[in-house]
């Protein structure tokens, strides 16, 4: 007999998680939203075909353990990857700003043709990236230890 899987059995391990449809992407757009990067830590590497984001999420996976026992909220550094990237394009954003402080509200899928199609990563304040894929493949991956979250708090929404 099998079960879902629990928060409890991640533990303290980085996240790993790769997504090759929509349902997986949406698994990763609930895990960095409310993730925070400064404009320069975008990449788009044109020879890869890869696009990458160096966010610092909040980690959502542990927010129930972190109440329950009245300790710290916890963000740790994380590496989002597109591959298969053809075309990047933002809207709402200037990418040669890269002081501005940008905030993740979602990852998502817009199907094309034949496996292509368009991630699209909405950004608060109304920027959007838009990274037109020739397969959907999108890597989290943690590389850092989780820090305490600056303000202690979690993130709150209307």
């Amino acid at each position: 007999m099998t079960e879902d899987a629990r928060f409890e059995d991640g533990g303290e391990q980085p996240l790993r998680l790769r997504a090759l449809d929509a349902e997986d992407l949406a698994v990763i757009s609930g895990l960095v939203q409310d993730g925070v990067l400064p404009g320069g830590e975008m990449t788009w590497d044109r020879k890869a075909r890869r696009f990458g984001m160096l966010v610092n999420r909040f980690r959502w996976e542990d927010a129930p353990k972190a109440q329950a026992r009245a300790r710290d909220y916890e963000r740790v550094q994380a590496v989002i990857a597109i591959e298969n990237v053809e075309l990047v394009r933002v809207q709402g954003i200037d990418p040669s700003d890269k002081d501005t402080v940008l905030s993740v509200l979602a990852i998502t899928f817009e199907p094309g043709e034949d496996g292509a199609g368009h991630v699209l990563v909405t950004l608060a304040g109304d920027g959007a990236i838009r990274v037109q894929v020739e397969a959907l493949e999108v890597l989290l991956r943690d590389v850092t230890r989780p820090y305490r979250a600056p303000s202690g708090k979690a993130p709150a929404h209307e």
